[in-house]
């Protein structure tokens, strides 16, 4: 990847969508023009966003500028973990196994259970009366 040169990716989690764009750089992760730690004010939701860079040993090479929406900041924090990885593995091919061993290339599936009719919520159902 060239200095000027920049990569884009897509990453989801539950209902949020995160479009990251990594450069060369010192390290700075912008959300949605906000710092990570002002917008992100978990420091364990922090930790999920730079846990891609940690394993790669990337964390001081490259500036991610992201925009994310939907869903809430858990979601939006495993989305952004989803586009730097996704995004990660196409600058450097060695970085995938790696990656891929971390299972930060695999979009997590869970979400939300639907509910059902005649019941409280998904799962939860009425209080059961013998009379």
């Amino acid at each position: 990847m060239t200095h000027t040169q920049q990569l884009s990716a897509t990453g989801r989690r539950k209902e949020a969508v995160a479009q990251v764009r990594l450069k060369s750089g010192q390290g700075r992760i912008v959300v949605n023009g906000r710092s990570v730690e002002e917008y992100f004010p978990r420091p364990t939701l922090q930790m999920l966003i730079r846990q891609p860079f940690m394993m790669t040993q990337t964390l001081d090479k490259y500036d991610c500028v992201a925009r994310v929406n939907g869903g809430g900041l858990s979601g939006q924090a495993g989305a952004l973990q989803h586009g730097i990885s996704r995004a990660l593995s196409t600058i450097d091919q060695t970085l995938r196994a790696t990656l891929r061993k971390g299972s930060f290339l695999t979009r997590d599936s869970r979400a939300k259970e639907r509910k059902k009719y005649g019941r409280k919520g998904a799962r939860k159902r009425f209080q059961w009366t013998k009379r």
